[in-house]
């Protein structure tokens, strides 16, 4: 025992001290990336940029589960400005949410965050018309609106790869009704407006605490175009489509087609 602790002491003694410069030497490559060549170096670089979007991906996504999303791309890039009021699921009215479940994604609360049907029709329809038109659940454009941009032209399909991960990450993290919470709170309802609280004082004076139907209808008839489609007293196939959300409305909550969302 007592030579062993000599032996201990002894090798305590004749060891170098464990300064900065001996522990980056330890931790550093024993050859430098200057060494290697431009394919090592842009990898090496490549992978920690791929290390750092998954890492504040993730990060991001978490904190917004808890945290009112305080602004989008979309509303920095707006040239109109934009006014929003951040309002909780619970001060909204279930006109609402029915609403755009009916006009948006019947399935919302059956699939995974991707309507394989409706990605397929629009696939369909698209390859017969150069009038883009798309098959995204509110999933999809929920995580479009929080992280991305819109886009036109090639930039629509370089974001369509991150939409699908963010969709995945928010399906998983937050959950249907924190996903239909923050999509209420961020979809574009008008010229510089965003949210349906901010809609419905815009448009009807009031919050979106109460909402008729008539009214939910026709602001969730006029989110695909909002800067096009008029909500108060719309005329053709805006007023059209908002009476064929009314009606679906009904259908959605008979048939607990928003249970995800009030569980």
């Amino acid at each position: 025992m007592v030579r062993e602790r000599r032996a201990k002491v002894l090798y305590l003694r004749r060891a170098p001290p464990l300064d900065s410069a001996t522990m980056r030497r330890f931790f550093t490559s024993s050859r430098s990336r200057n060494d290697h060549g431009f394919v090592y170096r842009a990898s090496w670089w490549i992978g920690r940029l791929i290390i750092a979007f998954f890492a504040i991906s993730v990060g991001l996504t978490v904190l917004y589960k808890f945290v009112p999303v305080p602004i989008t791309l979309t509303m920095i890039l707006d040239p109109n400005g934009f006014d929003k009021s951040w309002t909780p699921l619970s001060r909204i009215d279930r006109t609402m949410v029915d609403a755009v479940i009916a006009g948006e994604d019947a399935k919302f609360c059956t699939h995974k965050g991707f309507d394989t049907n409706a990605i397929e029709k629009a696939m369909e329809r698209n390859a017969r018309s150069s009038r883009l038109r798309g098959g995204s659940t509110i999933s999809q454009q929920t995580a479009k609106n929080v992280f991305l941009w819109q886009g036109t032209g090639w930039t629509r399909y370089a974001r369509k790869g991150l939409e699908a991960w963010f969709t995945v990450l928010i399906e998983n993290i937050w959950g249907k009704r924190r996903i239909m919470e923050v999509y209420l709170n961020v979809a574009e309802t008008g010229v510089g407006t965003y949210g349906v609280e901010a809609g419905a004082e815009h448009y009807y004076d009031h919050s979106a605490t109460r909402l008729t139907q008539v009214e939910a209808a026709r602001i969730a008839a006029a989110l695909p175009a909002p800067k096009r489609r008029e909500v108060v007293d719309p005329g053709g196939f805006t007023r059209r489509h908002g009476n064929a959300i009314a009606a679906r409305s009904g259908v959605v909550r008979n048939e607990a087609m928003d249970a995800c969302v009030y569980r």
